[in-house]
């Protein structure tokens, strides 16, 4: 169809008040998706959302009176369940489309995408009708901004779509400004049959990424991570993007670390699960831009950053009074919050690890429930997930920053990579250098499995960047890219990492859970050049004196030499297994630039000289300053 008759064929459909919203938005690629996704669908009514309050309201309302949440006990508060079986993001039914004649390497899942686009389409064929379509528009980043990425999300859903009104900001007035020149991401998501609510052919769920069209198909799933096409689909296509126009999309929190006289100074960060990235992000007496997804550009000789979304669709697990208080208070105070997959009883929500014990008795994913229900394999399920989730907007947070919304971003002055390992890098360090960094801190980030996690305990999971279940390229290009990405700048980013699970000799932990402040505030210290630091063969550490000083002012501790000593402790031994372990995943790969293992091999060398004249173990008093 041409622009006119995908316009005809939406007005044969569409009521006359919403089409005329649709014809404010002169984009002909719009009109396209929009009546391509009506003619393959079917829906019974279609409903455009502009940015107008009402519209907004419409959604929330609809959300509610057809059950797809309901309200809680406390004001703007409501639940909604996944299905049994739709509770975490499908990562072997998420794959790219590629053209026969394109490969990204055996890390990437993809299919081909002629036969990815029939499969797709056959699912999508009439699935929404009896249903009413949602077009929404909305904007990564900040409004106007050398940021802004547009995007359309067509779902027949009201949970996705009020889910993206509390985690993105709105877009469809920046449709209208910008007119024919937008380029967008678009997605199409369908929960298909539904069941009390649910989708019921999660057998069939389907997750597909067309990098070619920008569009990526989500159907037979409700979980948000499948279906909120913003949120890591949007960050593939992003990362596609970002690579052929020079700029990063990554993973990682931007938070505010604030200095002595009032100063605040940004970090961006990039944790694996479970390695503390949330608790890093919300630390007491900082401030948070975002908690999980990063655009970073090049703007008058410094790296900005903007936080993705204005809202955090967080893990729930865990979440209480006393780890973490701001997101707790947030939690327990009227608001609008969307609850997902907890146990509720008499309109309140209970969740694991919240310092209360569950009622005996409640509804949750599984329906009625009480302790010791089992599902039909036999597993006990417990009253609330582990991956239950909460959404909330960042400026219910106390200590939301004022740079949230800045179209300039904030100015970035260090990157923090943070791993888990429990024998080998100390707490934190900085790289030698950008290119270094990258190499033996973001590229060779590992997270050591635990066996609450996955039943075996110590396995190291290679996540380079935190990015790795994301790329949209061979990982090659990626680092390659990443490299090239500081080559103009004077002064590039400091880059360090931070480790939070060192255990001593009797597997005790050698730190505590708010020491990861001190190591905060010591890297503020660091790019703002008021602490040295001692040369390492694998970079900088901080000296003793400093450290001591930081957490009597930050923690009113005292610190002494013996935990300083054994914490910082060069461990050259694991240290080289590490540079084999992460040498030997390299050399397989294709296409990955030399400077990857030449960083590696000079690494190794400085290792084995430090091992050579020191020994086995090193205290960090025996090392020089920089």
């Amino acid at each position: 169809m041409m622009t006119n008759e995908h316009m005809e064929y939406i007005r044969s459909r569409m009521a006359r008040e919403q089409f005329d919203n649709l014809t404010n938005l002169s984009n002909p690629k719009l009109y396209e998706f929009i009546a391509e996704a009506i003619d393959l669908c079917q829906p019974d009514s279609i409903f455009l959302c502009t940015d107008e309050k009402e519209d907004i309201e419409y959604v929330r309302r609809q959300a509610l009176e057809r059950g797809e949440e309901a309200e809680l006990a406390t004001e703007g508060h409501t639940i909604h369940f996944d299905g049994y079986h739709d509770q975490a993001r499908d990562k072997e039914n998420t794959k790219y489309l590629l053209p026969a004649d394109q490969d990204m390497g055996e890390r990437i899942n993809s299919t081909d995408r002629q036969s990815g686009l029939e499969e797709i389409r056959e699912y999508f064929q009439g699935i929404m009708t009896g249903k009413q379509m949602i077009v929404r528009f909305f904007c990564l980043g900040p409004r106007n901004s050398v940021f802004s990425t547009y995007c359309c999300q067509i779902t027949d859903s009201f949970y996705v779509a009020h889910s993206e009104d509390i985690l993105y900001r709105t877009g469809y007035e920046e449709f209208k400004r910008i007119g024919e020149s937008a380029k967008f991401f678009r997605f199409l998501h369908s929960a298909g049959q539904l069941k009390d609510n649910v989708s019921v052919d999660v057998d069939k769920r389907r997750i597909y990424i067309d990098m070619e069209e920008n569009i990526v198909y989500s159907v037979n799933t409700q979980y948000a991570g499948n279906t909120v096409g913003l949120k890591k689909l949007a960050l593939r296509l992003a990362i596609n993007r970002a690579l052929g126009e020079g700029w990063l999309a990554e993973h990682m929190f931007i938070v505010g670390a604030h200095g002595p006289n009032g100063r605040v100074t940004y970090f961006t960060g990039a944790f694996p699960s479970l390695c503390g990235k949330t608790s890093t992000a919300m630390l007491p007496g900082q401030s948070i831009i975002g908690d999980d997804i990063a655009y970073l550009r090049k703007i008058g000789g410094e790296v900005r950053a903007v936080n993705v979304e204005s809202g955090i669709f967080g893990i729930i697990l865990d979440v209480n009074s006393q780890d973490d208080p701001l997101i707790y208070k947030v939690l327990n105070s009227s608001g609008e919050i969307i609850f997902s997959n907890v146990l509720v009883k008499d309109g309140v929500p209970y969740w694991l690890g919240m310092g209360k014990e569950p009622p005996d008795s409640g509804y949750n994913y599984s329906g009625p429930w009480t302790p010791g229900k089992e599902d039909a394999d036999g597993r006990e399920i417990t009253a609330s997930h582990k991956n239950a989730r909460y959404t909330v907007r960042i400026s219910s947070l106390e200590n939301c920053d004022p740079l949230l919304e800045d179209p300039k971003g904030a100015p970035i002055s260090g990157i923090i990579f943070g791993g888990r390992d429990s024998n080998t890098s100390v707490p934190v360090e900085q790289s030698f250098d950008w290119n270094h960094g990258v190499i033996t801190k973001g590229a060779a980030l590992e997270s050591e499995t635990t066996a609450a996690t996955l039943g075996k305990e110590g396995v190291r999971k290679f996540n380079p960047m935190s990015n790795l279940d994301f790329l949209a390229a061979p990982l090659g290009t990626y680092i390659e890219k990443y490299i090239e990405f500081a080559q103009d700048l004077s002064k590039p980013p400091p880059i360090f990492t931070v480790n939070y699970f060192l255990k001593g000799e009797d597997g005790s932990f050698l730190n505590g859970m708010m020491d990861k402040k001190v190591w905060l505030l010591w890297m503020e210290k660091r790019v703002n050049g008021e602490v040295g630091a001692l040369s390492t063969p694998t970079g900088l550490i901080p000296l003793y004196e400093d450290l001591e000083q930081l957490f009597a002012q930050a923690l009113d501790m005292d610190y002494s030499k013996e935990d300083y000593a054994e914490q910082f402790k060069i461990r050259v031994p694991e240290l080289l297994t590490k540079v084999d372990r992460i040498e030997q995943i390299y050399r397989a790969e294709q296409g990955m630039p030399d400077i990857v293992l030449s960083t590696l091999d000079a690494q190794r060398e400085r290792l084995e000289a430090a091992q050579s004249e020191l020994g086995a173990y090193i205290s960090p008093f025996e090392l020089p300053e920089e």
